[in-house]
């Protein structure tokens, strides 16, 4: 703008015509919105297609997918696997090349559940489910957080998942089955008290936990609707 001003400002010497009549120029015109609105129609595009592919598995080579309940604590995550049975805190566990459903809640104020590398962030919020569709496609330990400001140690709330082959994910479960405590409704209550924590393993849970954390606040919960491949 600053060049604009002074390369073309008035001077004795310049002697081009002046046209109070020109008004617009229509090449000038398609190539100044035509280009922005095909930059914007390309990335919206790409956008709606990427986001709505979130909602939905991808298909899967190792079998159906995978659910896990998570839910958000002040100031610690828990997740808890109902088909398997098995619950634990501040990580997690998941097979490779296989589809999983982290469908999210909050037993606390309200936070956002990420894993960067490996899609996009969810908000966890009390009194209703959301649901995140996520895979790994390698063996590895990918770190995730809270990423919504929740309190006075916010900064702690954070997570691994851990992607195993199929094989290996099996052996976890049943690692966790056979050595682990079981999660009860009083240790529940300490989970819930705002504190922070290390990782945890439980072999069980209190069946229908989760449910509850989503209905104590009016919400409702149907893990058939949250178990398909759409919402």
């Amino acid at each position: 703008m600053f060049y604009i001003v002074i390369r073309f400002r008035e001077k004795p010497e310049r002697t081009a015509p002046f046209d109070p009549e020109w008004s617009e120029s229509r090449r000038l015109e398609i190539v100044w919105w035509g280009i922005p609105i095909v930059i914007i129609g390309v990335l919206g595009s790409l956008t709606v297609r990427d986001t709505f592919g979130l909602l939905r598995p991808t298909a899967s080579v190792t079998g159906p997918p995978l659910t896990i309940q998570v839910t958000s604590l002040n100031w610690k995550w828990l997740f808890q696997y109902p088909d398997e049975g098995i619950a634990t805190v501040n990580y997690c566990t998941i097979p490779t090349d296989r589809p999983v459903s982290f469908v999210l809640t909050s037993n606390a104020p309200m936070n956002s559940f990420w894993v960067p590398q490996l899609g996009g962030q969810e908000y966890t919020m009390p009194g209703m489910a959301m649901r995140v569709w996520l895979q790994a496609d390698k063996p590895g330990v990918y770190f995730g957080s809270g990423a919504n400001f929740s309190g006075r140690e916010y900064a702690h709330m954070k997570f691994r998942v851990v992607a195993r082959n199929e094989t290996s994910f099996r052996t976890w479960i049943k690692q966790v089955k056979t050595s682990a405590p079981a999660l009860t409704n009083a240790e529940y209550e300490k989970l819930v008290y705002p504190s922070t924590l290390g990782e945890q393993s439980y072999s069980s849970f209190p069946q229908g936990s989760f449910d509850q954390t989503v209905r104590r606040e009016g919400g409702m919960y149907m893990k058939h609707k949250m178990t398909e491949g759409t919402d």
